[in-house]
Order: structure tokens, then C-alpha cells, then sequence
């Protein structure tokens, strides 16, 4: 069969629709080789896992993870020259990945970036804790995965924390633990802020549901200790607030847009700066996200967005809420590009998303030339649509 032939999607009103796919992808999938790093902005892209399809696994049991296919894909990333972010969100932290796998994942993606002389950064959190925590446990639990991740050589990401959100009892509280943290830290380390769209369970943190008091404690904690941070990663889905918190930041300290909505403005930046990125959506998007900002570097802003700026409705649809179940559609578009060969998550979480969700994901990425083969991404899709039922 053709890479024209056309494929029948489902629609969220109940009917189908013929697509035709595109016969070639575009050229920054195309390219071979390995490319450099960037030079005007630091681009880092939040790693998906892939999940082991024939582990004999259960809800709530141990991930099993396919080792050889999610160090490959990290070696994806490291060859378009963007960074990896490791054992954050979008590998499952919390969804699926639990802490002694997660643990194991960033020692062996940590030991990938030095044989590949790729930049790597790993999340820290509190995901060994079960039930209710008191801060003294919370604090331990980071320092512990704050020692792993330094262990093995990787900077560390500071996330936010389910059990702190729970414990703490006012911004004095994540004042003091963070300060503890970033004194311990041998490197400067990323402070991550997840707003609740990406989870529930942090509604409130920093200590208020007010964002404006809140990104007031949360600046005050890189005040007193800025030598010990290297950046901060926001993902509130708010262009305008990361702009002003940018604006206020020490010097040095970097700005990582997490929003998945508005990544082109963000990194392109105005006259009073630009925020880097550490992005989830460049998950898929990494040729044409590394493309895009080796534009930046030679002063083609209006080529930077003429490349980034149509990918934003993919981006959008991915990650529209729930916002959390983004990973399933990041996961799906790995299969189709052919970065493995299934479309199983861990936990199951493949299920997460509707058909038709997952056909205009498909849909919005072929017409972007995502698939470097779109005539097996074709294949696959029409795979999955016959086995849901979807006539060919």
C-alpha cells in the first residue's frame, strides 16, 4: 500500500473522514547525521519510556520498561542536539513509573549521555513515599533521589512534589525544605513549578492558591541561594505570567518554558530576554524543534517561527485536557514514527485517550511531515483503527 493511500478517521462526532497522507516528511526528519547542540538557547526535551509489551505486568505493579528502545529513542534526541530530560513527567513519574525504576532509568540514561556526549538532566521528587508524609520524610525522600541523580553524574531537576503539596502548611515550610535541598545540592540544580492542569495534587503549591504569592515564595527561595540555581522550569500554561517571572529572576539563573502552548513566543523571546526550553511536546517534535532554534542562532526569528508556529495546534492537542493523559498521544506518535514497535504504555495508560483523539494526533502530525516513513506510520495507523473497529 502507498504512502498516499488514504486512511479513514474517526471524528468526535461519530462519523469518519478520509485523510490522504503526505508521501514525504519534511526535510529536518529527513536529515541523517548528528547535529550540534543550539547555541542561543538551551533545549532540553522531556523523555518518554518505552513500556516492555510482553513483561507479565498488572495495575499498580512494578513498570517494566523496554531498556534497549527507550535508550535508543534518548539517542534520537541527543542526535538532532537536543538535551534530554530524564525521569520527569513525561517518562510517567507518577503515572506509572515507580521510584525504583525510575531510579535505575536515570542511571542508565546518565551513563548513555557520557558514551554519547549528550547533555542530560533527571527528575527528583518524593515518589517513594505511600500515604500521608511529615516534612522530615519528604526531605529524606528528595535527598535521597537527589544523591542517585547526582551519583550518576546527572544535574538534578528538583520537581514538585505531591507530598510536599500535601504536608506543607504554609510557605515557610517549602521555604525552609527547599533551602535545605539546594544547600545540600553539590551542582545548581533546575526548581521545577507544575501547575495543577498537569496534576491536581499540587494545587496550591509554594504554599498559596494565589499565583502571584506564590511565585513570590518561590523567587524568594532562588534569592537567598542563586549560585545553586541553574534555572527554573515553568509549566502553568500562562505565556504572560512566565514572562514576568522571567523578568525576575537573579542573573544567571535560566528561565525553561514548560509551557506546551505557547513554546515559540516563550523561546523566541523580546528586547528583555527569551526562556530556554524543557519541553514535554519536543518529545515528537525534536527535528523540528532543533531546526527551529539553529534559526535562532544566525538571527532568523521569522524563520524560527515560520518552522515552530504551525506545530503549536498539535502541541495543543495533546496536551488538551485532561492535560495529564498527554503522554499517551507522545506515546502513540513514538510508534508511528517508527522509534518503537508498539503502542503499550506502562500502566496501561495506552487507553488513556479516545480513537478519535488519537486520529487527529496521527492527522496533525503526518501533516507536519513528523514521520520519517509515512508510509509505515500509515500502516500502523490503519493497524490500529481495524482493531477498534474502523473499517479500512
Amino acid at each position: 500500500m502507498s504512502a498516499t493511500a488514504t486512511v479513514r478517521l474517526p471524528g468526535a462526532d461519530g462519523g469518519l473522514r478520509t485523510y490522504r497522507p503526505r508521501a514525504e516528511p519534511d526535510p529536518a526528519v529527513r536529515a541523517q547525521g548528528r547535529h550540534a547542540p543550539p547555541a542561543s538557547r538551551t533545549v532540553l526535551a522531556a523523555a518518554h519510556v518505552v513500556a516492555d509489551p510482553f513483561a507479565d505486568t498488572h495495575p499498580g505493579g512494578p513498570a517494566a520498561v523496554d531498556w534497549d528502545a527507550t535508550l535508543a529513542f534518548r539517542r534520537h534526541l541527543w542526535a538532532h542536539g537536543l538535551g534530554v530530560a530524564e525521569a520527569m513527567d513525561t517518562a510517567q513519574r507518577g503515572m506509572g513509573l515507580d521510584w525504583p525504576v525510575a531510579a535505575e532509568l536515570i542511571t542508565r540514561s546518565a551513563a548513555e549521555a557520557r558514551a554519547a556526549g549528550g547533555r542530560i538532566v533527571c527528575g527528583a521528587g518524593t515518589d517513594q513515599l505511600s500515604g500521608p508524609a511529615g516534612l522530615d520524610a519528604v526531605r529524606a525522600a528528595y535527598e535521597t533521589q537527589l544523591e542517585t541523580i547526582e551519583e550518576a553524574g546527572a544535574q538534578a531537576v528538583l520537581m514538585a512534589s505531591r507530598a510536599l503539596a500535601a504536608a506543607a502548611r504554609g510557605p515557610e515550610d517549602y521555604a525552609r525544605l527547599y533551602d535545605d535541598l539546594l544547600r545540600q545540592a553539590r551542582r545548581p540544580v533546575v526548581l521545577h513549578w507544575l501547575g495543577p492542569m498537569f496534576d491536581p495534587a499540587l494545587e496550591g503549591y509554594w504554599g498559596s492558591r494565589d499565583l502571584d504569592a506564590a511565585t513570590d515564595t518561590f523567587l524568594g527561595i532562588i534569592a537567598r541561594r542563586p549560585g545553586k540555581v541553574d534555572g527554573v522550569k515553568v509549566s502553568l500554561l500562562d505565556a504572560d505570567r512566565e514572562v514576568r517571572l522571567r523578568r525576575r529572576l537573579p542573573d544567571g539563573v535560566r528561565c525553561y518554558t514548560g509551557d506546551d502552548f505557547h513554546y515559540p513566543e516563550l523561546i523566541e523571546g523580546d528586547r528583555l530576554g527569551h526562556s530556554d526550553a524543557l519541553l514535554g511536546v519536543f518529545d515528537p517534535l525534536a527535528p523540528l524543534a532543533a531546526a527551529a532554534a539553529h534559526m535562532l542562532d544566525s538571527g532568523e526569528s521569522a524563520g524560527f517561527r515560520a518552522a515552530l508556529d504551525p506545530t503549536v495546534p498539535l502541541a495543543r492537542h495533546l496536551f488538551g485536557p485532561p492535560t495529564r493523559y498527554y503522554k499517551t498521544g507522545v506515546v502513540l506518535l513514538a510508534w508511528l514514527a517508527g522509534h518503537q514497535d508498539h503502542f503499550t504504555m506502562v500502566g496501561g495508560l495506552q487507553s488513556a485517550r479516545s480513537l478519535p483523539h488519537l486520529a487527529r494526533a496521527y492527522e496533525l502530525a503526518d501533516g507536519l511531515g513528523l514521520f520519517p516513513d509515512p508510509e509505515l506510520a500509515g500502516a500502523r495507523i490503519r493497524q490500529l483503527l481495524t482493531v477498534h473497529g474502523v473499517p479500512q
